[in-house]
């Protein structure tokens, strides 16, 4: 009877040990998801921030990731106040190596994904180069977005001067008042990029997001000059 008690304990014990021994199943989480692989040969590609990849083992192009930063894919500080020639520059040598008529000869789908890259980086050199986008983007950047209606934004003294403006625009055989109103849009543009890049670099977003709608209200009456200029 001892003897038989003996061997069901050690069988417990053993049975114990072999279990604790035993690998358990790792938990995926949200936060531990399998690294991307290459489209074209499934091989393992890090991670970019969002940047253009291509794969380190067959170097096929890698699709855009989503929402990437503006400012980083273009090598900018995450800043108003930004060095246009830096983003020309930078602009430049992402079209070269990026460009879809580099990628002609190969698979439809990597044709694809150089036309999705080359369009997002247009869209982030126009975006940063413009003033009024690049804040408005900023602004985006921290939760914050402009009204679809800004008069809220903007006082009765500045509503009238944008009225005056429009008044003159619309009036008929104004074409000697069109190079007037021209630099005086150019001129207010520019006062209110330097006070938008004074409310950004003291983080007073409120007083950028007000500026940015008069910025708006300029950039619209600048279309309608535009416009105005085109022969009929």
């Amino acid at each position: 009877m001892r003897a038989a008690l003996r061997q069901h304990l050690c069988r417990g014990r053993w049975g114990c040990r072999v279990s604790e021994a035993a690998p358990r199943p790792r938990c995926v989480g949200p936060g531990s998801a399998a690294a991307p692989r290459c489209w074209s040969c499934g091989s393992p590609v890090p991670s970019a921030g969002g940047l253009p990849r291509f794969c380190p083992a067959c170097r096929s192009l890698q699709p855009p990731g989503p929402r990437p930063d503006l400012f980083r894919l273009m090598a900018c500080d995450r800043s108003f106040r930004l060095d246009e020639q830096q983003l020309r520059r930078r602009f430049r040598s992402l079209q070269r190596a990026l460009h879809p008529d580099r990628f002609g000869q190969r698979p439809p789908k990597e044709q694809y994904y150089s036309e999705q890259h080359s369009s997002l980086i247009n869209k982030a050199y126009q975006t940063l180069l413009n003033p009024l986008s690049r804040g408005l983007y900023l602004l985006e950047l921290n939760g914050i977005q402009l009204a679809q209606e800004t008069d809220c934004d903007a006082d009765s003294e500045f509503l009238m001067e944008i009225m005056e403006i429009n008044e003159k625009l619309a009036e008929p055989n104004n074409e000697g008042n069109l190079e007037e109103i021209e630099t005086l849009i150019k001129v207010k543009q520019e006062e209110l990029t330097k006070d938008v890049t004074a409310a950004f670099e003291r983080d007073d977003l409120q007083e950028a997001k007000k500026l940015l709608a008069k910025m708006k209200y300029f950039a619209n009456l600048e279309d309608k000059l535009k416009n105005k200029k085109i022969p009929s």
